[in-house]
């Protein structure tokens, strides 16, 4: 890899190619050294490269092109693009470029975290992590990519934004060939390999292979939201989820499907729904027990929950526990009694943008979702998965208490209500309640005869 070079014959390589002199400039009043200035002379020819005050960087990287006053800066910065990590921790042996990021992944193991947040209390080991995080709460991003203007809020994330600009990928995977135009991005491509996942949750013991997954998984655990929607004061623990949030209340579609016409709020949902197009919808996560697919091992975890039982997202007023996130949120709608989603043909509200979607259906009288045993139709995906359980004899849904299983989630919920001793159905004619909105039926009809 070419670092750097003479403009003049062209040689490479900093320490052989020129010889560094430093002028001190003498204070005229009391006759003390002031400011340096610097030179670079080149051995091989006559090109001289002057940094008066620093205020030139001659010392230019090939693979960045950032420029550097010093050549110590300039050796220290390659050692990003090498992969090289000469600083040790003791404790983990992790490596590190520089000796300044170890001693900031030292106070991890210490446990010390001195710097806090003066607006959501939050603690860091280090002063620029704190500096960082503030960004979150002001929105501030000041660091924008000359190709494409999209801006961010570290420069670190820029740093890595780049190199999907960057054409050359120099770095390629020994087992698949695929190539990287970082070190860092092949060092975590090469753990899908391998199955490492250093990176384990403190609070439920799950591993990752990447830190940056952790840290959005902990966001399940602390509960923290801080990026709040000033529209609706939906609280989001992402500022991308809070952005995409956002074109609801817009409506804006800026990725259109080039083969269809149909339109997105978000890439990641162009990028799945081409795969339609493509032939490559691949599922290769399928569950053990309804034989449902998914693309990501994500949504596999998440669907998991269903047949487990496991609700992580438990409601601050009631208690009551849900399996997503979105579920609670879309829960707590209740309590407040917002519903800012109204029909315009009926007038009828909603909490939640897909139920007025899904509303909307039933005035269109759309069923794109039909069965392949009997062709009836539906309105929702659920709907024709509850259905086809008729077809299959399935009975996923068990009740914890006496064993007993059910096609719908909502004729389980309907059956506990019997060993709870619930009877919310009630009769509009003689007062008379039941546990399930079947018997109710049953029952209305004796008024009826």
């Amino acid at each position: 890899m070419k670092l750097v070079s003479c403009s003049n014959c062209s040689v490479s390589n900093v320490s052989k190619v020129f010889n560094r002199h430093a002028t001190w400039n003498v204070c005229q009043e009391t006759d003390k050294p002031g400011s340096v200035s610097f030179t670079l002379d080149c051995k091989c020819c006559t090109e001289t490269l002057k940094n008066v005050q620093g205020s030139e960087k001659p010392l230019k990287c090939s693979v960045c092109s950032k420029a550097f006053a010093r050549s110590s800066y300039f050796y220290r910065h390659q050692r990003i693009h090498m992969g090289e990590t000469p600083y040790k921790c003791s404790v983990c042996t992790k490596g590190f470029a520089y000796s300044s990021h170890l001693s900031e992944h030292q106070s991890i193991h210490t446990g010390e975290k001195p710097y806090k947040c003066s607006l959501c209390s939050k603690a860091f080991a280090n002063s620029s992590y704190l500096r960082q995080h503030q960004k979150r709460h002001t929105g501030e991003k000041p660091h924008q990519c000359s190709v494409c203007s999209k801006a961010f809020a570290y420069s670190s994330n820029l740093h890595h934004h780049q190199y999907i600009h960057a054409a050359e990928k120099p770095y390629k995977c020994l087992l698949c060939n695929k190539a990287f135009a970082d070190a860092s991005y092949l060092r975590q491509h090469e753990k899908l390999h391998t199955g490492e996942k250093p990176h384990q949750c403190s609070f439920c013991s799950r591993a990752f292979a990447d830190a940056s997954n952790l840290r959005h998984h902990q966001i399940i655990h602390t509960k923290e939201k801080p990026y709040q929607c000033s529209l609706c004061s939906k609280a989001f623990a992402n500022s991308s989820y809070l952005r995409r949030h956002q074109k609801i209340h817009t409506g804006e579609k800026p990725y259109p499907c080039l083969l269809c016409s149909k339109a997105f709020a978000n890439p990641s949902y162009l990028r799945e729904h081409q795969k339609f197009h493509m032939g490559e919808k691949e599922k290769p996560h399928q569950c053990s027990v309804c034989s449902k697919a998914f693309s990501r091992s994500s949504y596999f975890y998440r669907h998991q929950r269903i047949h487990t039982g496991e609700t992580p997202y438990k409601c601050s007023v009631c208690r009551k526990g849900f399996a997503y996130s979105s579920h609670l949120s879309v829960h707590q709608s209740i309590h407040a009694g917002e519903k800012p989603y109204k029909c315009s043909l009926c007038s009828k509200a909603f909490a939640n943008s897909s139920y007025l979607r899904q509303h909307h259906k039933f005035h269109a009288g759309e069923k794109p979702h039909q069965c392949l045993l009997c062709s009836k139709a539906f309105a929702k995906p659920s709907l024709l998965r509850q259905h086809q359980n008729i077809h299959t004899g399935e009975k996923p849904h068990r009740c914890s208490l006496c064993s007993k299983a059910f096609a719908k989630p909502s004729l389980l919920r309907q059956h506990q209500n019997i060993h709870a001793s619930e009877k919310p159905y009630k009769c509009s004619l003689c007062s008379k309640a039941f546990a399930t909105s079947s018997n109710l039926h049953q029952h209305k009809k004796t008024h009826t005869r």
